[in-house]
């Protein structure tokens, strides 16, 4: 039988969000955030959703903008089987819940029964440095509570202690981007003791963990799959590797997604961060409703931007409010 389902109106277009500065990580540095904005309305009621393709899983912008206009499907469900986990289904996706949000006459966090959503702590990033260059940033953002430093691999113990020396009362979680090397890890684990590291992110490069199986952890520091994480499908063989997990939209591939993987993580006692590309508020809406569940929260996207799009989060000495009616859901 034919189906008899009103066809969606879909459209992507590419955006591009200057940052304030250069933001460096161990592989590499970019000046601004490329989004892909997808749009999808009913003749009705429009949805948006935005994402971030990423080179590192072989994403492009164009790539992601063709995928988007060229996906069939017949629902958000259906979704799910027509595209692969990246940032073309999340930005259908997040579109979508937005959609049906406005065609119910509610917000996607009533309707997934979420109840009134909380402001959060989320943590703030310290793109990477010279010990001395984490140190001043640190000690430039007095108000934040939650500071994240980027490692790179050589250097890093003097950066993490550079840091807690800058700012003896912030709570401090690192991540290495895939930089470190087997050899490297009991020494950075034990200078990360010392700086009072609560959380490490991926350390080794994800395929090549193994050196993490029976790792001593001195005061039970969180190791964080990031790179090793994508779908809930990925858990099974992380389990005595890490102890957390950070679940990103872009990776799972939509807020259904990545709600799957949010519930099979803690099915599977492992610890939740929340987390994010570098994006504009639009991005970070959906992932603030998963966040409610999170041990950490990385949101911090919209203040790294040179400008946000309005109406947009309003974020307080790392305390993020609800967003203002009119940005999503």
């Amino acid at each position: 039988m034919k189906d008899q389902r009103p066809r969606l109106n879909i459209s992507a277009r590419h955006e591009v969000w200057p940052l304030k500065n250069p933001f460096v990580i161990s592989r590499g540095a970019k000046t601004a955030a490329n989004v892909v904005v997808a749009t999808v309305s009913d003749g009705t009621h429009t949805g948006r959703g935005e994402s971030v393709p990423y080179a590192h899983y072989g994403e492009t912008v164009e790539g992601v903008i063709a995928a988007i206009e060229g996906a069939q499907f017949y629902d958000r469900m259906d979704l799910q089987k027509q595209l692969p986990p990246g940032a073309a289904r999340n930005a259908l996706d997040c579109a979508l819940w937005d959609l049906e949000a406005k065609q119910q006459g509610t917000t996607v966090a009533d309707w997934a029964g979420g109840g009134p959503l909380l402001p959060l702590l989320t943590a703030f990033t310290l793109s990477l440095g010279t010990p001395a260059e984490l140190a001043a940033a640190a000690r430039a953002v007095p108000h934040l509570p939650l500071l994240k430093l980027k490692l790179g691999g050589e250097g890093d113990p003097e950066r993490m202690l550079a840091v807690r020396a800058a700012r003896p009362d912030a709570r401090l979680i690192v991540d290495a981007n895939e930089a470190w090397t087997p050899d490297m890890l009991i020494p950075f684990l034990q200078a990360a003791a010392s700086a009072g590291v609560e959380l490490i992110e991926q350390p080794l490069p994800a395929g090549n963990d193994d050196a993490l199986l029976g790792l001593p952890r001195p005061h039970k520091i969180a190791i964080c799959a990031d790179e090793s994480v994508h779908t809930a499908a990925d858990l099974p063989k992380l389990g005595l590797r890490y102890s957390a997990v950070n679940i990103k939209l872009d990776k799972a591939g939509g807020l259904t997604a990545a709600n799957d993987l949010l519930q099979a993580a803690r099915n599977q006692n492992f610890k939740v961060m929340i987390g994010s590309m570098v994006a504009t508020s639009l991005a970070v809406a959906p992932a603030f409703i998963l966040a409610q569940h999170a041990d950490w929260v990385d949101l911090d996207g919209p203040l790294l931007l040179a400008q946000d799009r309005a109406p947009g989060f309003s974020i307080h000495n790392g305390m993020m409010s609800p967003p203002a009616g009119g940005l999503w859901g």
